[in-house]
């Protein structure tokens, strides 16, 4: 029998997490909400829709990070 191409399927099932914010952070989450929907002409997200893309964007820039998972799998 042939080998497929595609591999094991990751758990992709989301994952709830629960976090306190700084008052702070929570409105400059709020200010950048607002920011962005400006620049997009779309609406205004909830501050728990940006932290997502930002955690994934930090980490995707943190070459650090790269490097230790890059060698880890090696």
């Amino acid at each position: 029998m042939s080998k497929l191409k595609l591999g094991p399927i990751e758990d992709d099932t989301p994952v709830k997490v629960t976090v306190e914010l700084p008052a702070a952070l929570h409105r400059d989450l709020l200010d950048y909400g607002k920011q962005l929907a400006a620049e997009t002409n779309a609406k205004v997200a909830e501050p728990g829709k940006l932290i997502v893309p930002m955690v994934g964007r930090f980490m995707e820039s943190d070459r650090g990070f790269t490097r230790g998972r890059k060698a880890r799998k090696t």
